[in-house]
């Protein structure tokens, strides 16, 4: 869970009021963000474009590692013999498990 300073956190009144001295502190980095509150709940989150940008960047960056991990697994199973597959019918057999069940 992210942590914030007492200054970092605004109920959504305050923050309507104060919205572009807040925008600018974030933007000139003295805050690095804004956590908004309703009903003293974290609602919403406001960061710059820039880490939102990151942010998006690691994200996206992640989903590939995902997608290059499969495609490799894929190669590599791409590459066992048939004659080291097993059956759905021997696993559910070795597992106890009745097909007709599932």
């Amino acid at each position: 869970m992210v942590k914030y300073a007492q200054n970092e956190l605004f109920s959504i009144t305050d923050f309507t009021k104060q919205i572009g001295s807040v925008i600018n502190n974030i933007k000139g980095h003295s805050l690095e963000k804004i956590g908004i509150l309703r009903n003293n709940r974290l609602e919403a989150v406001v960061i710059s474009t820039g880490e939102y940008e990151r942010l998006k960047t690691l994200e996206e960056s992640v989903a590939l590692n995902e997608h290059i991990e499969i495609y490799n697994l894929i190669q590599e199973r791409k590459e066992t013999p048939l004659s080291e597959y097993v059956s759905m019918e021997d696993m559910a057999q070795k597992f106890n498990i009745d097909l007709d069940t599932i």
